[in-house]
């Protein structure tokens, strides 16, 4: 069962637990990448995090963003689709970094799937790409254990911080909007720890290109 994130605020604000099931989670994707990824950064399946100088390059088309969605660092597999697309990162490698093109404007899909038993991290960044002014913003941020476990006290800190965005914007010098955030757990034999977590969110990126770069005072009144 979906359970929207207004109504889980509602739930904590009244003080009470819900005793539903847990939810049937869809299966774990292949653990394989299946996208069409985008710029130099990006050859076959895989592409190399661009660090603090790597060039991700630019669309070609202005009818598209880029966007960097970067996934750990932690040590288990995690999964992140967007739309039709799997983006996968093993065990073996702490932190991977995936750079795609969405078109613009649009909704696009977006979930995050863990599972570990006796326990999982869950860490997901992504980013909005501006080519003038070169900048990246900070779209959306999820974070749960890595290190550590993902527990239920962390998912809900997670929860309280989104409070923050009211409008759904998280870098007011981006031109994204993140919206339909639900998430769900799997079964906590210690009521504490989840095996399983499925997160979903939407995407929206609007039609106007940034004109400041991120952290400029002159984005403070945006959206």
């Amino acid at each position: 069962m979906r359970i929207p994130l207004p109504f889980l605020l509602l739930a904590a604000a009244c003080g009470g637990a819900t005793t539903r099931p847990p939810p049937n989670l869809p299966p774990l994707p292949p653990p394989t990448t299946t996208a069409t990824l985008a710029g130099p950064l990006c050859e076959g399946s895989a592409c190399t995090c661009r660090g603090e100088t790597g060039d991700a390059g630019a669309p070609a088309s202005t009818a598209v963003k880029r966007y960097e969605i970067e996934i750990g660092p932690i040590d288990n597999d995690l999964w992140v689709t967007v739309d039709d697309m799997v983006l996968y990162k093993s065990r073996e490698r702490a932190t991977e970094c995936f750079y795609v093109d969405l078109s613009s404007p649009g909704e696009h899909k977006v979930t995050i799937r863990a599972h570990g038993e006796p326990a999982f991290g869950a860490r997901v960044n992504i980013r909005e790409m501006s080519a003038d002014p070169k900048s990246w913003y900070d779209t959306f941020t999820f974070g749960c254990g890595g290190p550590g476990a993902c527990d239920q006290p962390q998912l809900h800190d997670w929860r309280d911080g989104l409070k923050e965005y009211t409008r759904g914007v998280h870098d007011p010098c981006g031109s994204t909007k993140i919206k339909g955030i639900e998430w769900d757990t799997g079964e906590m034999p210690d009521s504490t720890i989840p095996s399983d977590l499925y997160v979903r969110l939407v995407l929206q990126p609007y039609e106007f290109a940034p004109k400041h770069p991120s952290g400029d005072p002159a984005c403070a009144k945006n959206f």
